[in-house]
């Protein structure tokens, strides 16, 4: 007896999968924020457990500004995924994905906006490293950035060029079927 699964049934699996992530990548973003404002503005102490139980008290002992840089380049980071991940709920929840037509200026859109994000996440993660790498010349003890959740710019970037390819495909893919429909 076989098995078969339909595209529509796999779609659901990711839509619900995209939605968990969403939460998990908001929950993230929000931590870190709030407990950059919680450290910065009522209880320095809150730097020894930062989200999620990282110790940046050397840290905000050295410069409260480059705490402050620090945390911003987190959460810019995490605010990204999380918006990238609202983009993926969105499309596969809303009634506008056709897999009849997919060449449509919304799932164009879609791409490119994955591709602008792809990139921003690996920029400022990139970023983020740098800044941590110095900081550690600088003799003050970081935690490892896998443990910031700001690792892998590499991949991000490298993601936000294949996306961008494939925007362009679906560009092209939508200017053909318009072309098409106006022949027809």
């Amino acid at each position: 007896m076989e098995i078969k699964i339909s595209t529509k049934q796999i779609l659901r699996v990711l839509a619900v999968l995209a939605w968990i992530i969403f939460v998990g990548l908001c929950v993230e973003a929000g931590g870190v924020i709030s407990n950059a404002f919680y450290t910065l503005v009522l209880n320095p102490q809150g730097a020894a457990s930062f989200w999620p139980k990282l110790d940046l008290s050397s840290l905000y002992q050295y410069d409260k500004g480059y705490f402050l840089v620090e945390t911003s380049l987190m959460s810019i980071a995490a605010i990204m995924k999380a918006i990238m991940f609202y983009l993926i709920t969105s499309i596969l929840s809303s009634k506008k994905l056709d897999m009849s037509q997919p060449f449509v200026q919304e799932v164009g859109r879609f791409v490119f906006n994955l591709a602008y994000l792809s990139l921003g996440i690996g920029i400022f993660s990139r970023w983020c490293v740098e800044n941590t790498q110095w900081l550690v010349k600088q003799g003050i003890t970081m935690p490892d950035v896998a443990k910031l959740n700001v690792d892998g710019a590499d991949v991000w970037l490298f993601m936000g060029v294949i996306l961008f390819i494939i925007a362009q495909i679906f560009k092209r893919g939508i200017e053909i079927q318009s072309e098409h429909e106006l022949t027809v």
